[in-house]
């Protein structure tokens, strides 16, 4: 297998792969169907003509720049695996960071709306650590709101979270949330061209653009959140930071959100905005 990942970590620097040698691992490891430590020991096993066969298709795959969760068929996030498609955008870490903080803004959400939901990566782990909590996630999406259903399913979370095809919070009516977490496109139109091929061939664009400045969906949610708040509630949202967290700061201070606040992902930008109601 030395050779093997050799190959095949050779093939995928030339394609432009950001981290040749952990993608080659991780789908070698994925159609062996162990972890990355175990296929760290077995390094001097050969492969059968069948699994060099499927793999070779799979590096194939990678160096065209398809998504390595597309091919592996999931994504980890927060601990939970998630399955992903190109109908949704792979979970980011940055957003690990946004779930880890809206719960620390609202400790016992009694309900909590996940607004644009994708596959479900935000309702699943608010969910998954909060047993107590009752979560509805929300995406326009009806293929993306069935990847989120089938995540949620195969998660057992059924009983606690319900998925909703609709545009942001129209479809809550007057229930009061504790706590609205919302990761929308954010990225302006005119730069999704330079992006990833990983993201401008294979994700879904309606969930990328955030139109002229990245912030139209974002000022639509700000605007009639508060009356989805029950009175302390928490919205938190996910940017691209820069300009447009000092941007979304003054929009949830216009719309009479209180203890307007920031938070920097890991890398140290701030990207997470929320704002209390009441």
């Amino acid at each position: 297998m030395r050779d093997d990942l050799a190959a095949a970590t050779a093939t995928l620097r030339r394609a432009g792969v950001e981290t040749p040698r952990v993608d080659a691992e991780w789908l070698l490891a994925g159609l062996l169907g162990v972890g990355r430590a175990t296929l760290a020991r077995d390094l001097d096993s050969g492969l059968n003509a069948e699994t060099a066969r499927r793999y070779d298709a799979a590096v194939r795959r990678r160096a065209e720049r398809e998504p390595l969760q597309h091919i592996l068929g999931w994504e980890g996030f927060r601990g939970l695996r998630l399955r992903v498609t190109p109908d949704v955008l792979v979970p980011r870490p940055e957003t690990e960071t946004l779930v880890e903080w809206a719960l620390a803004l609202v400790p016992a959400p009694r309900l909590a709306v996940d607004v644009g939901a994708g596959s479900g990566c935000i309702a699943c782990a608010i969910a998954a650590e909060r047993p107590a909590a009752r979560v509805v996630a929300i995406d326009r999406s009806r293929a993306a709101a069935a990847v989120a259903r089938g995540n949620v399913e195969a998660l057992g979370l059924g009983n606690r979270v319900q998925v909703i095809v609709g545009d942001l919070l129209t479809p809550l009516g007057a229930a009061g949330a504790d706590l609205i977490v919302a990761n929308l496109p954010y990225v302006p139109t005119s730069t999704l061209a330079t992006l990833a091929p990983e993201v401008t061939r294979h994700e879904p664009v309606a969930a990328l653009d955030g139109g002229a400045d990245g912030l139209a969906e974002i000022r639509r949610l700000i605007a009639t959140a508060g009356s989805r708040l029950a009175t302390g509630g928490v919205l938190v949202v996910e940017t691209a930071g820069g300009t447009q967290t000092s941007v979304v700061v003054a929009l949830m201070r216009t719309a009479g959100f209180t203890r307007v606040a920031t938070r920097a992902d890991l890398p140290g930008v701030e990207r997470f905005v929320a704002g209390r109601c009441g």
